[in-house]
């Protein structure tokens, strides 16, 4: 066994991709590598240009690539799979490059690491992607035939946290129940039951609470109405659900921090906007609880707004009596990606085989 590892981490967004260099669980550094507005328009011609980006800024920091020994990426655009390790394979990197679920740059994660890999030796994988599913049958059905509950969480950050109270608490994070509520832009709340997420919402497609940029859920026969009232088209109302719905919908910015200068200002309608949101939240802790047959251990909030004290004891006051609350602010995805890489390294976990096939088809058979 090699004496320390080095992990090169990858995590593509919308304007940038957030770059790291670990040696074992030490960051060597950490940056987001800014992409300017010239850069091509469809995800898959901004292969080339942000790969380059990457090398730039490693070499720039005096670190060579044919030192790390994993390149980990967040992997995005594959068929819902359970979560775990998966090393990159050639069907996988199919899948990234159709973009089968869409044009987030996530796709390219995982096709950036397996170049890497290629040109600098060493292994490539990706870690709990987005794609993670691992319901339990009875949450995934709804009263229509043609649609069903779709997992859609912040799967990376979540299990990571769960890793991290265990640990902390002398355990595993497979022996444990808890519910996680990410609370960014988006906002996803999962029971983990034995290490396994059984219970979320879809925050692609805007369910679940109400938060900074979803609408969270709402009748469908008021959708339906709206769908058809002539103010909106398709594409608004999508945008709606999962993109400028929600407290940016309500007040006009997702921006807590300026909602709350709102309300300390004595605006009443900003107070009851966040409180709703805050309410909602608390709701979806009460339905996950139930998913666990409460048998909780403990309520774990992450996320950027978990860093507000307004929001996180708002949720607390409703939700205390089901289990000990406690908060992991922030978002720990490249140190997640570099533990999971870490894991495999060490022969603590084996990588999963994505196979492209999905855990679950509409008739109800599994994958």
């Amino acid at each position: 066994m090699k004496e320390k590892y080095r992990i090169l981490t990858v995590n593509p967004g919308s304007t940038s991709t957030k770059v790291a260099l670990f040696e074992e669980d030490e960051a060597l550094f950490m940056t987001t590598v800014e992409h300017e507005s010239a850069v091509p328009g469809p995800v898959q011609e901004q292969l080339a240009y942000r790969k380059a980006g990457i090398v730039r800024e490693v070499r720039q920091r005096g670190y060579g690539l044919e030192e790390v020994d994993v390149f980990a990426g967040r992997g995005g655009s594959m068929y819902p799979c359970p979560g775990g390790i998966y090393e990159v394979n050639e069907k996988m990197l199919e899948d990234a490059r159709s973009g089968p679920f869409g044009e987030h740059p996530a796709r390219l994660s995982c096709q950036i690491v397996e170049e890497l890999k290629n040109e600098y030796g060493g292994k490539a994988c990706i870690v709990d992607p987005p794609d993670t599913d691992e319901l339990a049958e009875p949450f995934r059905l709804t009263g229509i035939k043609e649609v069903y509950n779709r997992s859609a969480a912040h799967a990376l950050n979540q299990k990571a946290v769960g890793r991290m109270y265990a640990k902390e608490q002398g355990t595993r994070y497979e022996a444990l129940n808890l519910i996680i509520a990410h609370i960014g832009g988006g906002v996803s709340v999962t029971a983990h039951e034995k290490g396994r997420m059984i219970d979320t919402n879809d925050i692609l497609h805007g369910s679940g609470p109400i938060a900074p940029t979803r609408c969270g859920d709402i009748a469908p026969g008021s959708l339906i109405d709206l769908c058809f009232s002539g103010k909106y088209t398709k594409t608004e109302l999508h945008n709606l659900t999962h993109k400028n719905g929600g407290l940016t919908a309500l007040l006009g910015t997702p921006d807590i921090r300026k909602i709350r200068e709102r309300i300390e200002a004595g605006d009443g309608y900003a107070r009851l906007c966040l409180d709703s949101m805050i309410a909602s939240i608390a709701k979806c802790i009460g339905q996950r609880a139930v998913a666990l047959k409460g048998e909780v251990d403990q309520i774990l909030f992450t996320g950027g707004a978990a860093r507000d004290s307004y929001v996180v004891e708002g949720i607390r006051k409703y939700v205390s009596w089901i289990a000990p609350v406690s908060v992991r602010a922030g978002e720990l995805e490249m140190q997640a990606l570099a533990a999971g890489a870490l894991r495999w390294l060490r022969k603590e976990e084996e990588p999963e085989n994505y196979t492209g096939r999905p855990v679950w088809h509409m008739d109800g058979t599994a994958g």
